[in-house]
């Protein structure tokens, strides 16, 4: 029994080697002064992949740049991109392609326009819920900030969410008609023609995108404000039981 208990150890021992010069290094860093070991990082690219590799290798961002240095804390350009505008973009892209497929795309088969619209806010909400809120989850970062431009900011897992999000584009699809109808007859004042009608503006990607992108985000901002006055009101609560 001793001697298993002697060799067990000295094997804990020799597996545990204490690092004096590291030691060494870090107290004279605290103490600020120069320690033993003053060999720079490098950061050239050759010297940290390998000459032979990056001879060999494919032609890459470095390669091409004159730049050799590599810095691994470097933006891509998709990262210098600001949050509002990329998305800006996710939604504005999505709700088009749903406008071209389903709201033009059905327009022969589905005559009845209600019946168009409530379909084309379905999808919508959908295609938002599967593929454009976990997009913008994606590329955002642990501060999470495209929370601001989702109308429920929770985790695919939340099952409630998906529907919601048709029930919400159901209706931000009739407010999309609405904006239609009102810019429509807008044009129709102005060109004096009130009560004729006309169709001056007919339903297309782009300007439907840019209807569903404005209106969408006033909701947003609408429950955006909602909630923090809500916050703001139950945090003056307990600052008042506190005192």
């Amino acid at each position: 029994m001793s001697k298993k208990k002697k060799k067990k150890e000295t094997t804990i021992e020799n597996y545990y080697d204490l690092k004096v010069d590291k030691v060494d290094e870090l107290v004279a860093i605290l103490k600020n002064e120069t320690p033993t070991d003053t060999t720079e990082v490098s950061y050239d690219v050759k010297e940290c992949i390998g000459t032979e590799a990056y001879e060999q290798g494919e032609e890459t961002e470095y390669k091409k740049s004159k730049d050799k240095q590599f810095n691994p804390y470097k933006l891509d350009r998709l990262s210098r991109i600001p949050t509002w505008i990329k998305a800006f973009i996710i939604k504005f892209w999505f709700a088009g392609l749903v406008c071209y497929l389903i709201g033009m795309g059905l327009g022969s088969i589905i005559t009845n326009d209600e019946n168009r619209i409530i379909l084309t806010g379905i999808v919508l909400g959908i295609v938002v819920d599967v593929l454009a809120n976990p997009a913008m989850r994606y590329f955002q970062s642990a501060d999470r900030e495209y929370d601001a431009y989702m109308m429920f900011p929770f985790p695919f897992t939340k099952f409630w969410t998906f529907f919601a999000n048709v029930a919400y584009y159901v209706v931000v699809a009739f407010a999309v008609n609405y904006a239609y109808a009102g810019l429509n007859m807008l044009i129709d004042v102005i060109n004096g023609t009130v009560g004729s009608n006309n169709i001056n503006v007919g339903v297309e990607p782009l300007l439907y995108g840019v209807f569903c992108l404005l209106i969408d985000m006033a909701f947003i901002g609408i429950k955006d404000l909602i909630v923090y006055l809500v916050r703001k009101k139950r945090k003056n609560k307990e600052e008042e039981q506190s005192v």
